[in-house]
């Protein structure tokens, strides 16, 4: 009786032993698969002559551009047949041509949001061409 008690308490502490380490080895686990964000996002917050701001979120990894507009969100994708930076879905198109950020419904031809970019150092540039 004696053996047999011994036998199951080194049984027990064998295997709470190794209960006590596998967690650990999992959560090292997930730590090394969760992959990395490596996609080269950039944003930008553009305001119109009315005030109005249009938040820009451009992923170039996977070439798609988020717009956040008057609480709404437009999710959109790259378009290289387009010049400079075009990228649009079924109902909209967003597009930031030689400075002119612009965002529209397709369907109805109607502008939505626009701007021109301000470019750093153009008051300079102002200064000296008079």
């Amino acid at each position: 009786m004696k053996k047999l008690f011994t036998s199951v308490l080194i049984g027990l502490a064998v295997l709470s032993s190794t209960a006590c380490k596998h967690p650990g080895k999992e959560s090292e686990t997930l730590t090394e698969a969760a992959p990395e964000n490596k996609d080269e996002i950039s944003k930008d917050v553009f305001t119109d002559s009315y005030g109005e701001k249009i938040e820009v979120t451009i992923n170039h990894t996977k070439n798609t551009a988020t717009i956040h507009l008057e609480g709404k969100t437009y999710d959109l994708k790259k378009s290289d047949a387009l010049p400079e930076y075009t990228a649009s879905n079924e109902e909209y198109q967003y597009s930031d041509i030689k400075g002119n950020i612009t965002l529209l419904k397709k369907n109805v031809d109607m502008v939505l949001f626009h701007a021109k970019r301000e470019t750093k150092g153009s008051g300079s540039a102002k200064m000296a061409s008079y």
